[in-house]
């Protein structure tokens, strides 16, 4: 089953994705159709509170419903909102390695073009990338981010006044369901609502500067409408195995890198378990797996400009696209 959160007569409704990815069958209408309001359809976080046996009354709703035109509304015209527009917690992870070693030598590279140092570029362009630290291989690694912040497909991120170089990063995630702590990886899968798209926004020059602090990222990571996430959730049974889906960036209709989700240096399953040592892990909560290998501007060493159309596409999910625009760099 594939679940979207749209905006309809400025109401927020939740709706099953049909007709190949094409129409939205609200769960609300089709509730009251039957003369008895279902509280689950109320929004995404009902339904995911209300259990899997939610879930069952919504597949009846349209197995009962779904021929009725009048309960759907075209994708294409649709205002699609995050899959779930504020998460009760968002945590981001760093789980591809190969990520993780090209990334510090794009912010150096970054630092280096800053001071026009070619040959400092030189060096490092020549430097073998080395060995992965050895604690990204003992426990998950991940920050916490702001989850007031999130948006949804087709919006248009505004790039933060203090920074001069825009950056995506291609990853996906889950929404997880079932309150719990020190849950094993062995269990962590019923924990587990679905999947989405993640494109974590980044500010490379302001998060270069403040992870000298050795602390964050903070305002390289959150700033008002940076966290997209989207087009919609897939449930697990849809999705099969996640840890060999194709990945792909473009930008203004250009591929720009691919990679796919496999070789994370801790499953989703093995985060979960790690996350609720002695903490609860709430239902609603976003953790994300850190951004594929090439997955990003600052890996490849060609950031965004003003105007540019983004898409992610991640197999059996979708494609999340959006736009980012400079601001005026005058103060508000």
């Amino acid at each position: 089953m594939k679940l979207a959160t749209f905006k309809s007569g400025g109401q927020e409704k939740i709706a099953i994705v049909h007709s190949g990815d094409a129409r939205l069958f609200d769960l609300a209408a089709a509730s009251s159709r039957d003369g008895n309001a279902n509280p689950a359809f109320a929004s995404m976080l009902a339904l995911i509170d209300a259990g899997p046996r939610a879930l069952e009354q919504a597949a009846a709703a349209f197995d009962k419903h779904g021929k009725d035109d009048a309960l759907s509304v075209a994708v294409a015209g649709a205002e699609i909102l995050a899959p779930v527009p504020e998460p009760r917690q968002m945590r981001d992870g760093m789980s591809f390695p190969l990520h993780i070693l090209q990334a510090p030598r794009g912010q150096l590279k970054l630092a280096a073009r800053a001071k026009n140092d070619m040959a400092e570029l030189a060096r490092l362009n020549a430097e073998p990338l080395g060995e992965l630290p050895e604690v990204y291989r003992k426990q998950p690694i991940y920050y916490i981010t702001n989850r007031f912040s999130v948006r949804g497909p087709n919006t248009t991120v505004k790039w933060p006044r203090y920074s001069q170089v825009m950056d995506y990063e291609l990853e996906f995630g889950i929404i997880t369901r079932n309150k719990g702590a020190n849950i094993s990886a062995a269990k962590a899968r019923g924990h587990i609502f679905g999947y989405t798209i993640f494109n974590d926004f980044s500010a490379r020059d302001a998060q270069r500067i403040e992870m000298e602090g050795r602390l964050g990222p903070a305002k390289g990571k959150s700033f008002d409408g940076g966290n997209v996430m989207g087009p919609w959730i897939v449930t697990p049974d849809e999705i099969g195995d996640p840890y060999h889906l194709k990945m792909e960036v473009r930008v203004n209709g250009k591929m720009r890198s691919q990679g796919v989700s496999d070789g994370m240096l801790f499953s989703f399953e093995e985060i979960i378990e790690h996350v609720t040592r002695d903490e609860t892990l709430m239902p609603g909560e976003f953790i994300g797996s850190g951004t594929v290998g090439n997955g990003c501007g600052l890996e490849i060493g060609w950031y965004l400009e003003h105007g540019d159309e983004i898409e992610l596409e991640v197999e059996k999910i979708g494609v999340l696209k959006n736009r980012v625009e400079r601001q005026d760099a005058k103060a508000a």
